[in-house]
């Protein structure tokens, strides 16, 4: 079956870098758009970025572009999402999810504050 595990949250500073890893299994990973997601703590889910499985441009959420930068790498099945110059608004769990299916992981916390 489909599985998802994110890792790399933690506490940051404002201005600070994360960097979010997302190792997927039980599918062709290669043949399938992945997405990054958020759930703030009483905010509606929120999609942050989506990668494509061709050279098509990823897509961002306005909050995040020109900040958040989606990969992938299909010979380790792994989605990442660079996170630069974090803002205390981008405090949430972090989600991948690939377009295909409706699983998700149990993904991973990202604080940022002083």
């Amino acid at each position: 079956q489909v599985q998802l595990v994110e890792s790399g949250g933690g506490l940051v500073q404002p201005g600070g870098s994360l960097r979010l890893s997302c190792a997927a299994s039980g599918f062709t990973f290669s043949n399938s758009a992945m997405s990054w997601y958020r759930k703030a703590a009483e905010k509606e889910r929120e999609l942050v970025a989506t990668i494509f499985t061709t050279a098509t441009t990823p897509i961002y959420a306005d909050s995040v572009k020109g900040r958040f930068t989606i990969s992938r790498d299909n010979a380790k099945n792994t989605v990442y999402l660079q996170m630069n110059s974090l803002k205390p608004e981008d405090t949430a769990v972090y989600y991948c999810k690939a377009r295909r299916f409706s699983a998700w992981g149990q993904g991973t916390q990202v604080t940022v504050s002083s």
